[in-house]
């Protein structure tokens, strides 16, 4: 993957399927503390000990039609190589939580990518799913839930084509707001 953003989409879609209906993703933009942190957190099956034990080995995966999983070893090394480290956290019947962080202006470090098609893909795919992200800069916040969107364009679907455009200009303008010098 060419992009943390990527990453995030693969969590994202492990979540959901793992039995999630809501995924909290963050990310922190910590300039003054050189710290890149992305968090991915779910209300799906969770993990036994065991296999939460062994997921960072990419010969683990709970697929059938395969014997490899490389989603949680490739965001590690990302980390590592970045001066970071992935913790996880899960407990069956209640959830997953991956914390992945990197050191901020370390060469090595991926770019962040485009969140808002990584948010838009996954509302697109699973409109059944509640989103939240949670993007931090710099002490500044923006703040998105697709409950929240949900209530104010109803009884237009949040999959409909003109509302996923709107919503992927909306991510990206509020982001990019964000990231202005004051």
């Amino acid at each position: 993957m060419t992009e943390l953003s990527l990453h995030i989409l693969d969590i994202a879609q492990n979540s959901i399927k793992a039995g999630a209906d809501r995924i909290h993703i963050g990310v922190n933009e910590d300039i003054d503390g050189n710290l890149l942190t992305i968090t991915v957190s779910d209300n799906g099956c969770g993990m036994s000990e065991e296999l939460k034990n062994r997921v960072l080995s990419p010969f683990t995966t709970t697929r059938t039609t395969r014997k490899i999983g490389l989603g949680l070893p490739l965001l590690n090394m990302a980390a590592e190589l970045s001066g970071g480290k992935l913790d996880i956290w899960s407990k069956e019947g209640v959830g997953t939580k991956v914390v992945a962080t990197f050191v901020y202006n370390h060469i090595d470090r991926m770019p962040i990518g485009d969140l808002a098609a990584t948010m838009t893909t996954l509302i697109q795919g699973n409109a059944n799913v509640e989103f939240e992200l949670d993007y931090k800069y710099k002490g500044k916040d923006f703040y998105f839930d697709t409950g929240e969107v949900k209530t104010k364009i109803d009884p237009v679907a949040i999959d409909n084509a003109e509302i996923i455009k709107w919503l992927y200009e909306y991510i990206t303008e509020s982001i990019e707001a964000l990231r202005q010098e004051p």
